[in-house]
């Protein structure tokens, strides 16, 4: 199982959701030439959304979620300081591959993060 998971920045909030490249190769493959992987998460509730992951075509590929973030992040109502979590799981039964988002909102008391909670 691979997993990442991330306190959001403002950036992260209003336009993407940079990637760790130790993540990529839990992706699904990019297709020869391609700079985009289209893959689908569930959440908690069971809601599957579709993520866009997209590398720069030179250089430091620096993964970023793009497509669905925003409206991922709008949903869940996220905010600068909550975290998210992605995780990849595989049915070694079966054979296929699944991916989880997980969003937790930052628990503050007087502007200190004391933890989070799962939404």
């Amino acid at each position: 199982m691979a997993e990442f998971s991330k306190i959001l920045r403002k950036i992260d909030t209003k336009k993407r959701l940079s990637v760790p490249i130790r993540f990529l190769s839990s992706l699904p493959p990019f297709k020869l030439g391609s700079h985009t992987v289209t893959f689908e998460a569930t959440d908690e509730k069971g809601e599957a959304w579709t993520f866009q992951c997209y590398i720069r075509k030179r250089g430091h590929p620096k993964p970023a979620l793009t497509r669905g973030w925003v409206a991922f992040v709008k949903s869940k109502n996220l905010q600068v300081g909550d975290k998210v979590r992605f995780t990849k799981h595989m049915n070694r039964a079966t054979g296929t591959i699944s991916y989880k988002v997980r969003a937790e909102k930052a628990i503050k008391i007087f502007g200190a993060t004391f933890g989070y909670a799962r939404i």
